[in-house]
């Protein structure tokens, strides 16, 4: 697991380069939007580099908020990842505003890469923390084309096992609600001693 970790992390930092590819500079700009000086990525992650025009990607689209590339390590073809223009490095320490904008561009994208992949669907993924498989320390959204067949994931050939409706689950879910109730309404404090 590991090795496959620095793998990937290594073909994020040094792609691929082929003679029948066409020259990065055709193709590849920095982001309008991004500024020029180091000092305003603090963390200086392969993603931040890509933002600010200092590593080569192959853009497909990009806004004031996000950035979408083709992942240089493709799961298949079209295989992309949505990229917020500013550092964030989970998930869940991503701003929800931030999260909405990259979500909004999902079907626009996707719709585009299954038209020129000829793919049947796509998965969408975010690997979020270690144990997820999270290698690159910057949110973004995986856009992971499809074909019927494909057996790409290994667990596709595993059977699901069906939810057990016990005393656990229902604890399980009670716990989690509750969880939900205290965190909302810890926001509704802090909106309301701000107003």
């Amino acid at each position: 697991m590991e090795a496959r970790r620095l793998a990937i992390l290594y073909s994020h930092l040094c792609p691929f380069r082929s003679a029948s590819v066409p020259s990065l500079s055709s193709i590849v700009s920095p982001s309008s939007c991004a500024p020029q000086s180091k000092e305003t990525f603090p963390h200086d992650c392969v993603f931040c580099q890509i933002i600010r025009g200092d590593s080569p990607a192959f853009k497909l689209y990009e806004d004031d908020m996000c950035l979408c590339i083709l992942d240089t390590r493709p799961l298949s073809p079209g295989h992309s990842l949505i990229i917020p223009k500013s550092h964030f490095p989970s998930l869940d320490t991503t701003p929800p505003s931030v999260v909405a904008a990259m979500c909004s561009k999902v079907p626009f994208i996707s719709n585009a890469i299954i038209k020129v992949t000829g793919a049947d669907s796509f998965n969408l993924l975010v690997n979020n923390g270690v144990a997820a498989g999270q290698v690159i320390f910057h949110t973004h959204i995986h856009i992971i084309p499809r074909k019927a067949g494909d057996c790409l994931w290994t667990s596709e050939s595993l059977h699901r096992r069906t939810l057990k409706v016990d005393q656990e689950t229902s604890g399980l879910a009670n716990r989690v609600r509750e969880l939900l109730l205290n965190i909302s309404e810890e926001n509704k404090d802090q909106v309301s001693t701000l107003s």
